[in-house]
């Protein structure tokens, strides 16, 4: 039945794409009279919703990562042995952290998809928007309860009380788009398939909320289940691909064409909107940098009468007492800066954001959030030399992940590099070598910092920090070192070529403007 669906969808697609071919003149004449229509009602009711997305970007990129507090600010007292603590302390923390951010980023997803088909808003569908962004805001306190009550149903059920909410919401603003057709994007404006749509995207969009009902149902029968259930959610677009590939080849079906022509469907490649991928992706690492300072102001600050009692009025004296904390810091920072600098490396040469990329992006920002953890456990341990190990080697583990998301955005981009990549960055690119060399260089030096802290564990702090220092000065030399393995390569390995032969290498890469001509 769904493969029927899916069938008809395309089908109506080229159609619809056939009908415009043939009457091109008849619907520029409609495109103008719905443009007119349009117009008379941009200067009643209706408005750009460039603004009400820059705003929900902000929210739920906030919202997402001080979800990491309540983790990050575990107790864990200094004397108490790490392994310990992790066990009883962390690891259900950060569990349902990591399920809670991917829920979160999986309802930005379809905001961000949803007004992909709604263009212009108005009063009612900015409230709409407001009531679900008060929801979204409220996760963080649900997920709070659920991380320090994981097997009591209240906190799964409020969980799920607003991701159902927040579904239904979206359900609503689309049968409002479709009631009032002027809202909707050109091209379903003007499909003879309207409410065909409707149904396509009320269909996608239901199947969160029922997920999320059935969790809260199995959070008094069988709590386990329920977080079965919402890890389901965040995967639900690839299962489903996948039971479809499986009964396309076992009844040996042929698709027609690609599901990623169509606005809204659970195809890998659909289109996101880069633009709002790098906001919120923005949002993300400038938050992690504020809660880093944060907690410097909070827990750094000397109390005015011990520094007068103490240290007898020295505030250098009591400041100095913080040292490794400073230290702590500057080197989180630095992390962050590099990781966002890599980031957006990447994607400024990245021309087509997926589906797909944007999971991997949203897996590389669950570990970005992870760093006020890693930072608060580097500083705390300065004294025991096992807590202290265990705490860099989680700060490693956190960080090498951050980096090697990001490494499997550019591998993903590799298999399609002529629709995401720009010209020079493609395998073989001049640029290649050096975008390649960026995303790999902080996983590979938090491996060998990872087992290096290992095989030397009395000085893991020593190499932490040189790992820190060494690796922006490393960036600063990327381009050189890089330039030079290639030429060592060319010498050891390629023939020399005459001039003329690289000169036509070279000119053979159109520039990007010529390329999209």
């Amino acid at each position: 039945m769904a493969e029927k669906k899916d069938n008809e969808i395309i089908q109506h697609h080229v159609s619809e794409e056939m009908e415009k071919k043939r009457s091109k003149t008849r619907d520029t004449h409609s495109f103008l009279q719905s443009d007119t229509f349009s117009e008379k009602e941009e200067h009643s009711s209706t408005q750009s919703s460039h603004r009400l997305l820059a705003y929900s970007d902000a929210l739920i990129s906030i919202t997402s990562t001080i979800m990491i507090l309540p983790v990050a600010h575990t107790k864990i007292e200094p004397d108490q042995e790490m392994q310990k603590s992790l066990q009883q302390l962390l690891t259900t923390k950060i569990a349902v952290y990591l399920m809670t951010f991917l829920i979160v980023t999986v309802a930005w997803a379809a905001h961000i998809r949803l007004f992909q088909v709604i263009d212009r808003i108005d009063d009612f569908l900015a409230l709409l928007n407001l009531a679900c962004m008060m929801l979204i805001t409220f996760l963080p306190y649900t997920f709070s309860l659920m991380a320090t009550f994981p097997e009591v149903p209240l906190g799964i059920m409020l969980f799920c009380a607003c991701a159902i909410v927040i579904g239904l919401i979206q359900a609503v603003i689309v049968i409002y788009g479709f009631g009032h057709p002027y809202l909707l994007n050109d091209r379903i404006q003007r499909s003879e398939n309207q409410t065909f749509y409707k149904h396509h995207i009320l269909k996608i969009i239901l199947k969160i909320p029922a997920f999320c009902f059935l969790a809260g149902i199995f959070s008094f029968i069988f709590f386990q289940l329920s977080y079965v259930l919402l890890a389901m959610v965040i995967f639900l677009p690839y299962i489903t691909q996948s039971l479809k590939w499986c009964g396309n080849k076992l009844v040996g079906c042929q698709e027609g064409l690609p599901e990623s022509t169509l606005l809204y469907s659970y195809h890998p490649c659909e289109p996101l909107s880069k633009e709002r991928v790098e906001a919120f992706t923005d949002g993300v690492y400038a938050i992690v940098a504020m809660l880093l300072i944060l907690d410097i102001c909070e827990d750094n600050v000397p109390n005015r009468n011990e520094v007068k009692e103490r240290y007898r009025g020295s505030l250098i004296a009591a400041l100095s007492e913080f040292g490794p904390k400073f230290l702590a810091y500057f080197g989180s920072f630095v992390t962050v800066g590099l990781l966002w600098f890599v980031h957006h490396s990447l994607f400024l040469h990245i021309t087509k954001a997926t589906r797909f990329m944007g999971l991997l992006n949203t897996f590389s920002l669950a570990c970005i959030g992870g760093i006020p953890l890693a930072y608060q456990l580097t500083h705390k341990f300065t004294e025991n030399l096992h807590n202290e190990l265990k705490a860099i080697q989680i700060s490693c583990v956190i960080i090498f992940f951050a980096g090697i998301f990001q490494l499997a955005i550019w591998v993903t981009t590799l298999f399609n590099e002529r629709e995401t990549l720009h010209p020079y960055v493609r395998y073989g690119g001049r640029d290649h070598a050096f975008m390649f060399a960026k995303l790999a260089l902080y996983p590979c030096v938090t491996l060998i910092t990872f087992f290096l802290t290992c095989i030397l564990s009395k000085f893991s702090a020593q190499i932490f920090h040189v790992m820190q220092v060494v690796v922006p000065f490393a960036f600063l030399a990327l381009r050189v070192l890089v330039s030079i393995a290639l030429a060592l390569l060319r010498l050891v390995f390629c023939p020399a070529k005459p001039m003329h032969h690289a000169l036509e290498e070279d000119e053979s890469r159109l520039p990007f403007n010529d390329e999209l001509s």
